[in-house]
Formats: structure tokens, C-alpha cells, sequence
């Protein structure tokens, strides 16, 4: 009994370990819940952070996709002439012919860079500027409804069957719109504003065969084409619209007999009218990229070289084309210096080699801005009138009334590279190269030449005397 008595005790007192033992065991537990719950919150807490940065990121990238373009050409082109079926027609053949046209009329669209949005029925709606920005495309949507209106025909005109049923009219208005961009892998287009409800209600008007204009897309295309007054469409809260009917492109401008294939002088024209899309892009690197020190070769300097070139270039009796180099060559000149400093002549001929056949310029073009920007390499060298046109235009400054403050800012530039010394030793300099500088055309010899000669007696006065 005395044994059991014994066995009792130290059973209890393991049942006393074993319960301490599991009460220590509960408090780790309990403290480890406790640091489940709170390691818990902290990530509930990021999850909501997260998920309300994500979130926010959406709506700000939805918002990011609805632009504004200020100024787009919008076409609606009505296909129709199931009217016109008649009993015994086979209307698969005239599916299939009625895709044929869609077909091309969808490459046509692709050729002017022009963006179908979408078919409405049998219309379909299109806009130029959209979703990048140019000031071409009113003249590129003319330029597509022209030939799609041609290609039509010439359709129609090849079908020896009685099943010559397509006819096309089309509305084309140029203004602001606000486009919806949409989708990742494949982009979707809406646009709307008054601009589209105008292209819209214009085509309605037109007859068939018609290219109906706006006096807003009439004012930007009329250099080209050939137009007739169509008259007034009544628009609600506002004057009455003027319509013009599109013809033909300008015999001056054209290839062929029908006025639908531009000629080389109209390649010119164009890209003089592009060229302002190119100096936007150049002019808005050059704002970003430039060195902080550039004082002189800034982006006001590449816009003072491209308008004193062109107007020294109306001056020297060159060719459109020429003007287009010229002012190429301007823009480009010193846009190499985003580059490097020495040699931005040639780094400025990369970009152009690089960049303008996108813009449609020839071989032969390309080369001959290359020429005429080397040509502005220090000491000047032109070989040819454009060469001596912008080698003029670079230096300028040097008979302007502004020509010592122009001159001190191209001082600052080279002493923050520490290829100056002090401002006597540059006024020396300067005196040095302006007395045996002298401008190679005839325009510059009789504006600058004068000027220049009181730019030394200038300096001078500002030299210590010796």
C-alpha cells in the first residue's frame, strides 16, 4: 500500500511537469499567434496599400489614354450599292467583291498612315493625325480619298459583268479631337467631338463619286488641289459650314492626266510642310539632351540658322528643294552636340542618316544635307551655293547690332570646358578671326559685311590698353 502511496505522488508530480511542460507550450503558442496576428495586420495593411496603388495606377493609366489631338482629319467613307442588287445576282460574289474593296481600301489607309478606327455598316472612319500627331495628314486623307475614289472606279470599270452596283461618297473634316486609346497587344481607337460629327454629316451631304471637304480642311489642302464650291451645311448654335468638292491634285503636282498620283514637285511641297513635324522632334531633343553649358549652341541658336537660311536661300534664287536642304541641314547642324562636342558636325549627319528616311527623303537628299552640315565645320570650307548659304547663316552674329553679347554667351560655353582663357584673351581672339572672316554670298556681303567691320572698333574699346 506504502508502494502505491509512492507511485500516486510521483505520478502526480509528472502530471505537473507534463502540465507546466504544455502550459509553457501554450504561452509560445499564444505568443506566436500573437505575432501571427500582427506580422497579419502589417500585411493586410501593404495589401491595401497595394492594391490601392494598383488601383490608382489603373485609373490614371485609363486617363492617360484619352488625348487630345488639336488638330486631326477625320474621313467617313459610305461604300453602298446593295440598292442596286438585282434579282439573280450572286450575293456571295457580291460579298466577296464587296471585301475586295475593303481590302484595299484598308492598305490605302495604311499607305497615307492614316488610322481606321472602325466600319460602321458599310462606312468606314478614319483620321489623320491620330494616334500620331503631323501636319500633313489633312493633305493625306485627300491624297486616300482620292485614290480610293480611283480605285473604285477602276474597279468597277475592269467588271465585265452587269454587277457594277459600288459607289462611294465621302466626308472629310479637319479640327480637335479627343481620341480613347485601348487594348495591349492590339489597339483600339475612339474618337468624338464636334469634328467627327461634322465629317460625318458632310458626308451624308455628298453625291456619290463626291470628296466632300470643310473650308477648315479646304484652307490646308487648296495649295494641292483642285476644288469647287459645293455650298453651306446649316450647323445647329453655329454659322453655316462651306463645303468644296475635291477634283483632282493640281496639274503642277501631279504624274498622270487624271490628277491622282503626285508628281516630285509635290514631294517637295509636302515635305517642306512635314518638316515642321521633324523640327518639333529635333527642337524638343535638343531641349532635353543639350548639355547644361551650351550657352551659344542652344535651341534658340538651330532656330535663328534654319530661318536665316531659308530667307538667305529666297534671297539666292535656289530651287523648293534646295530651301527643304537648307533648312534640314539647319535643324540638324548642331543637334549632335546631345552627343559630343568636337565632332557634333558628324554625329549631326548620323541622325540624319538615321532618322529622314522614315520621312521619305532620297538617298541623294540625305547625302547632300550631310555635305552641307560638314560644311559648317570650323575653319568653314563650302564647296557649292548651300554650303556657302549655311556657313553664312552659322556665323551671322558676326554683323548684327547683338554680336558682343552673342559672342560673350559662346565665351561662357567654351571657358566651362576650359577651352578659353580670360575674356581679353577671347576679345583677342575674336578680333583675330573677324578680321579675316569674310561671308561667301552676296546676300550676306551686302547685309553683314558693313556691320562687321564696327564690331572690331567694338571689341577693341573693350581691351585694356597695352
Amino acid at each position: 500500500m506504502k508502494n502505491t502511496g509512492q507511485d500516486l505522488v510521483k505520478r502526480i508530480a509528472s502530471l505537473v511537469r507534463q502540465n507546466q511542460d504544455l502550459n509553457n507550450e501554450n504561452e509560445d503558442l499564444r505568443n506566436q499567434v500573437n505575432d501571427l496576428k500582427t506580422e497579419l495586420e502589417v500585411y493586410k495593411k501593404d495589401f491595401s496599400i497595394s492594391r490601392s496603388e494598383k488601383i490608382e495606377g489603373k485609373i490614371l493609366l485609363e486617363k492617360a489614354t484619352s488625348l487630345r489631338f488639336n488638330m486631326a482629319t477625320v474621313m467617313f467613307a459610305d461604300i453602298h450599292g446593295f440598292e442596286n442588287i438585282k434579282e439573280g445576282m450572286d450575293s456571295a460574289q457580291v460579298m466577296d467583291d464587296l471585301d475586295e474593296i475593303l481590302f484595299h481600301f484598308d492598305e490605302i489607309l495604311k499607305k497615307y498612315k492614316i488610322q481606321k478606327i472602325k466600319t460602321i455598316g458599310d462606312t468606314i472612319m478614319a483620321a489623320g493625325g491620330v494616334p500620331k500627331k503631323n501636319m500633313t495628314n489633312p493633305v493625306d486623307v485627300v491624297l486616300a480619298a482620292i485614290e480610293m475614289q480611283n480605285f473604285l472606279k477602276d474597279h468597277c470599270a475592269k467588271d465585265s459583268s452587269e454587277n457594277k452596283i459600288w459607289n462611294l461618297k465621302i466626308g472629310i473634316h479637319t479640327g480637335p479631337v479627343t481620341a480613347t486609346i485601348s487594348g495591349k497587344k492590339k489597339k483600339t481607337y475612339e474618337i468624338k467631338g464636334d469634328t467627327v460629327n461634322m465629317a460625318t454629316r458632310m458626308q451624308s451631304y455628298a453625291r456619290d463619286g463626291d470628296i466632300h471637304i470643310s473650308v477648315m480642311t479646304y484652307e490646308l489642302t487648296k495649295e494641292f488641289f483642285e476644288c469647287e464650291y459645293f455650298g453651306k451645311m446649316p450647323v445647329k448654335y453655329k454659322a453655316d459650314l462651306e463645303i468644296f468638292d475635291v477634283k483632282a491634285l493640281k496639274p503642277e503636282f501631279s504624274e498622270d492626266n487624271a490628277g491622282s498620283i503626285p508628281n516630285e514637285k509635290f514631294g517637295i511641297k509636302f515635305k517642306l510642310i512635314q518638316f515642321m513635324d521633324i523640327q518639333e522632334l529635333i527642337l524638343d531633343k535638343l531641349e532635353k539632351e543639350l548639355p547644361s553649358y551650351l550657352y551659344y549652341h542652344n535651341v534658340k541658336h538651330t532656330v535663328d540658322v534654319v530661318t536665316e537660311v531659308e530667307l538667305m536661300g529666297w534671297a539666292e534664287s535656289v530651287t523648293d528643294e534646295e530651301i527643304l536642304l537648307l533648312k534640314t541641314a539647319g535643324l540638324f547642324h548642331d543637334a549632335g552636340h546631345t552627343v559630343e562636342y568636337d565632332e557634333h558636325e558628324y554625329h549631326g549627319t548620323v541622325m540624319v542618316k538615321e532618322m529622314l528616311p522614315d520621312y521619305g527623303y532620297s538617298e541623294d537628299q540625305i547625302n547632300r544635307i550631310c555635305d552641307i552640315i560638314m560644311a559648317t565645320k570650323m575653319p568653314p570650307q563650302p564647296k557649292d551655293l548651300l554650303q556657302r548659304i549655311i556657313c553664312d547663316a552659322d556665323l551671322d552674329y558676326l554683323g548684327r547690332s547683338d554680336m558682343i553679347p552673342v559672342s560673350n554667351t559662346l565665351y561662357e560655353e567654351l571657358k566651362e570646358q576650359n577651352k578659353i582663357g580670360t575674356i581679353d584673351d577671347w576679345n583677342r581672339l575674336q578680333i583675330k578671326f573677324i578680321s579675316v572672316h569674310q561671308y561667301f554670298t552676296q546676300t550676306a556681303r551686302s547685309l553683314r559685311e558693313v556691320n562687321k567691320q564696327l564690331q572690331i572698333e567694338r571689341i577693341r574699346s573693350l581691351l585694356p590698353e597695352e
